[in-house]
This record gives C-alpha cells, structure tokens and sequence, in this order.
C-alpha cells in the first residue's frame, strides 16, 4: 500500500514522518528528493544552466533562496522547473517503492494536489493544524517573515482543500508527544486495527 503523507507548511509533516519511521514504515520525503536533484543530478543540472543560464549560480551552487523567491512569484519559471524536476523525482520514488520492504510505504509529498498526483496513492494522510500555528512553526523554524510565510500558503492548496483529499487527518496543533500518540493511532488504523477516537 502506498501512502501520501501531506500537509501545507509548517503542519508538521517531516515530525509525523518520523514516527512513522519509528514505527518501522518506510518514509520518502519528495521535497528533500527535488532539493537534491539538481545537486546530484549532473544532466538534470546542466538542463537547469541551459533554461535558467547562471542568474541563480553562486559560486558553482545553486541559490536557492533566490530561486525559490522567484518561481513563487513566476508561473512560467515554476512550470519550467517543475517540467525538469518532477521526471527525475518521479523516478527516485518508483525505485523507492520497488525497494522498500515496510508493509506500507509513505511518500512525504508537500504539493499532492497542486501537482495532480492524489491517485497515485491508496490513501492519504494530512497532518493539519491551526492558520495561526502553521505561520508561526514555520517562520520561526526557516527564519523568514510572517508575510513571506503567507505568500508561500497562498501559492499552496487550501487546509480545507487537502481535508476534503484525506483518508485520515493528524491533528497537529499541540505537543510533540501528541502528534506521536496521534501517529500511532493512524498507524493502527491504516493496518485495520480497531482504534477509539
């Protein structure tokens, strides 16, 4: 079985996929997949400088403050981005998923509506928490402001859109040691196990 874990920013996603971990389930974060494709990937790099030139090299690295900053604010260099991107971590997951022995595999994915991916997977798993929380954890945590924080949310689907996707919904609105117990619980609920809300 394969599980999409999602969640907007700062829900606490990459902290519910850790317990899962523990858990003994299998984790795939795609975002820390696409961060390093154009580290890794030569061929996917050299297609980067040959769309982009070297506006966002910096010392032979890519800047990804810049870029980041940018293709939120440009449809047409997200898109072009993407189109490079997303074959190769496509990929990485397919090896993934043909590797992995845990009785159900989870896909860590940011984006799954925005990239038109929910059938791909059997069920869905949202971490979801309060507006208020999601722009605090968030800006506290990649040290950016609040307004940059909101313009990043406005870009992504909304909390009630992934809601309205989700099989089973992690609420992630208070300690660590809840979201873990909370975990377990989806954990025994995705194997069947009978659970009292």
């Amino acid at each position: 079985m394969i599980i999409g874990l999602t969640g907007g920013i700062g829900s606490g996603k990459s902290a519910a996929a850790k317990y899962f971990i523990e858990l003994g389930i299998d984790v795939i974060d795609a975002d820390e997949v696409s961060k390093n494709v154009l580290i890794k990937n030569e061929q996917a790099k050299k297609i980067f400088i040959g769309e982009f030139s070297n506006q966002y090299i910096n010392n032979n690295e890519i800047d990804r403050d810049a870029l980041r900053r940018d293709i939120f604010q440009d449809e047409t260099k997200r898109k072009k981005l993407e189109s490079i991107i997303h074959p190769i971590v496509r990929d990485e997951i397919s090896k993934f998923l043909v590797s992995s022995k845990s009785i159900y595999k989870i896909v860590m994915v940011p984006l799954i509506i925005e990239t038109n991916s929910t059938d791909f997977y059997d069920k869905i798993v949202v971490v979801d928490c309060e507006t208020n929380i999601q722009i605090e954890r968030a800006s506290s945590r990649d040290n950016q402001s609040q307004e940059n924080i909101i313009h990043i949310m406005k870009n992504q689907a909304s909390r009630e859109d992934r809601l309205e996707i989700a099989d089973y919904v992690i609420e992630n609105n208070s300690s660590l040691d809840d979201l873990r117990k909370l975990v377990i619980k989806t954990h025994q609920k995705i194997l069947g196990i009978k659970v009292d809300d």
